[in-house]
């Protein structure tokens, strides 16, 4: 579980996975500004799910997420 007072991951620490920093930044943006997307019939996400092979950057990916957005980030790994 991500707190407050934990070391923050900026995006800008993150090398290598340019595209899908550029998606997540996008739900970043929904995150914070949830107005601008109501008003186009849009809801915010309730949920992330990241999948794909280890040592991806998937979970420094969502620690940036979560850091930058301001919201919780609860962490799950399969064999949890």
């Amino acid at each position: 579980t991500f707190t407050p007072g934990e070391a923050l991951v900026k995006f800008d620490d993150i090398e290598g996975i340019d595209e899908a920093k550029f998606e997540v930044m996008e739900l970043v943006d929904t995150l914070r500004n949830p107005k601008k997307y109501e008003i186009l019939g849009a809801r915010a996400p309730t949920g992330l799910l990241l999948e794909g092979p280890p040592g991806t950057g998937k979970t420094m990916l969502a620690r940036a997420t979560a850091a930058t957005a301001g919201v919780p980030l609860l962490y799950c790994s399969g064999s949890d």
